[in-house]
């Protein structure tokens, strides 16, 4: 059973409608729907607006109200059977007569794979999995990585000159990039569900973190810090009150200074593993058990380096500009152990290079088999 002409072109038209809950679905997945008539004509379409909100194909299926009896749905992700912040859609495809039902990407969810396809197929609808599946999974991928490895989906971040340099032998990086550049960051940080940085950054740039103009979401801030170090007068604990702050810190922190932090207003999560490595796995895990879908890290190289080591960078979002700045001391990007043979150097899948200003804006996946 294949898909028709006017199906394809209604995926892609519901891949389109799902991309617009970007930022205000998760930890849910962004999913599109589209109810087609049997000439090809929409008849109503829809996609998951807000987490906690009706689901996309039920949006579609109101749309169409009656007329999509005996009709044809199309929708970018296996329709759930299960009963969650709103009820099964199985059911509403169901109880609006659907005949037919095409399908992008079945649900990555463990509890969820397959049991909506099952369901609907039990119950006599004609099912046809697998039209435009690549981008489909591109769409969820944050989501799958949350609900099948339970972490969140890691962007890595970085500006730096035309020699791969994130700032000058004596620290000084500001500014790199240019004002495009911040404006194209500080819309990457509205739309997160946290932003990390090492504690070298922290108490170098002593940033805030976040999202100016405030975004659709508040980002968590979250800094690794295994020695509790950051300053009690920084920005980032001055302003744990008005900004959800998060310190990772190890065994050996201090445990006053942990003490003044959260009298602060800070969180402080606390991991008893002695390797940097395995503190780091925590902290993902961690926050994944809070449901947190996207994380953007910005730094620094010892951070970034450490990730990049461990496998753990999904997507690489890096500001060039035509600046050369040079010296054997200034640091790199990103430091870590790095890769011995080019073979095994982490390669990226392009999804875009533009201009912004003076500057190059690159933004890639992490390719894996």
């Amino acid at each position: 059973m294949t898909a028709t002409a006017a199906e394809v072109a209604a995926m892609e038209r519901a891949l389109d409608l799902a991309r617009r809950g970007e930022g205000l679905v998760e930890p849910n997945p962004m999913v599109g729907a589209v109810v087609l008539s049997s000439s090809g004509a929409t008849l109503g379409e829809g996609w998951h607006a807000r987490f906690g909100g009706p689901h996309a194909e039920v949006a579609a299926l109101a749309a169409a109200g009656e007329a999509a009896r005996g009709e044809t749905l199309v929708v970018t992700l296996e329709p759930c059977c299960h009963q969650g912040k709103t009820p099964p859609c199985t059911e509403a495809v169901l109880a609006a007569g659907i005949r037919r039902v095409v399908i992008a990407a079945g649900d990555p969810a463990p509890h969820a794979s397959g049991r909506g396809v099952a369901r609907l197929r039990t119950a006599g609808v004609e099912v046809v999995e697998g039209v435009a599946e690549d981008e489909a999974k591109k769409l969820i991928a944050p989501f799958a990585m949350l609900t099948v490895q339970q972490r969140p989906w890691v962007i890595g971040k970085w500006a730096m000159s035309l020699d791969g340099h994130v700032a000058t032998a004596t620290g000084e990086s500001r500014w790199i990039s240019g004002e495009a550049s911040r404006r194209v960051v500080h819309t990457l940080r509205g739309r997160v569900d946290a932003i990390a940085v090492g504690i070298g950054t922290a108490v170098a740039d002593d940033p805030l973190l976040t999202a100016r103009p405030p975004g659709l979401r508040v980002p968590l801030r979250v800094v690794l810090d295994s020695q509790a170090r950051l300053p009690l007068s920084s920005r980032l604990v001055a302003t744990a009150g008005e900004f959800p702050t998060l310190v990772a810190v190890g065994p050996a922190a201090d445990v006053v200074t942990i003490e003044q932090l959260r009298a602060a207003g800070c969180d402080v999560w606390q991991s008893m593993a002695c390797e940097a490595s395995d503190r780091l796995a925590e902290l993902l895990a961690e926050l994944g058990r809070r449901q947190l879908t996207n994380l953007l890290v910005e730094g620094g190289p010892t951070l970034l380096g450490s990730l990049f080591d461990a496998d753990l960078v999904d997507e690489v979002h890096a500001f060039v500009a035509p600046k050369i700045i040079g010296g054997q001391a200034a640091a790199a990007a990103v430091a870590g152990r790095g890769i011995v043979s080019m073979k095994n150097a982490p390669r990226l899948s392009i999804e875009s290079i533009e201009s912004l200003g003076d500057d190059c804006f690159l933004r890639g996946r992490v390719a894996r088999t």
